[in-house]
């Protein structure tokens, strides 16, 4: 068994987590959301750390919703900053431990500095192949899923792809990670039981395991605790187990 690994043989190539309860972990103790929002961020590299440490490759984090716009906007400007420091800071960390890192969502809807900031983390980092981190940043299941037809559906009016050449292997190139195998499990914070728009396509055949744990206060033997029993459980794809 490799070190730092549990089962390892039945270790997730890809984890995706939906990072909630920052505001119910800042109002438990008596703080304003944006403290839980804070902490919620410095939380990324910890467990990042930890997924390269048990092996897993890839690591989808759900930061910022096309619906969290909704919220009040001292809120969302407090978080909009927060991405940009989270850039500033953790850049020479992501060249030293060789991450490829990705923001997926409508990006083009972000402030200006934000999306010059993405850009230049991404250009930088693109390079790096020994651990992939997407951060979905203004993202939408249903908003990719939407994305990706109107790609499709502009090459077919140009003839340039025919409609018969359309099946799901095809349809992932146009999501915003073709390049990437689905998650594997599907991790969510704060105990509720929902998907949230994340990731609709994706998941079809994902493993889920929920928490009552807030985001701030997710550590690794919480994360042990999930890969144990992803790793007892049995992935038949649709198939029946032969006897």
């Amino acid at each position: 068994m490799n070190e730092g690994t549990v089962f390892s043989e039945k270790i997730p190539t890809h984890l995706a987590i939906i990072m909630d309860g920052n505001g119910r972990w800042a109002k438990q103790r008596g703080l304003p959301r944006t403290e839980g929002h804070r902490v919620g961020m410095e939380k990324i590299r910890e467990i990042m750390d930890i997924c390269q440490k048990k092996g897993i490759k890839v690591l989808t984090l759900y930061a910022f919703s096309k619906q969290n716009w909704n919220r009040p906007k001292r809120e969302v400007n407090f978080l909009m900053k927060k991405f940009e420091n989270y850039l500033d800071t953790e850049v020479d960390t992501l060249m030293e431990k060789r991450v490829n890192f990705r923001v997926i969502g409508r990006v083009k809807e972000l402030p200006f500095n934000l999306r010059k900031k993405i850009k230049k983390v991404m250009d930088k980092t693109k390079n790096n192949r020994d651990f992939f981190l997407n951060l979905a940043i203004n993202y939408g299941g249903q908003e990719e899923i939407v994305d990706a037809v109107k790609i499709i559906s502009r090459l077919v009016k140009e003839s340039k792809v025919s409609p018969r050449k359309i099946d799901v292997e095809f349809f992932k190139r146009y999501l915003y990670t073709p390049d990437l195998p689905y998650p594997d499990l599907l991790i969510r914070t704060g105990g509720e039981f929902r998907v949230s728009n994340f990731l609709l396509w994706q998941i079809a055949y994902t493993e889920f395991w929920v928490t009552k744990v807030f985001w701030p206060d997710f550590k690794e033997e919480h994360l042990e605790e999930a890969l144990i029993d992803f790793a007892k459980r049995e992935r038949r794809f649709g198939a029946i187990k032969e006897e």
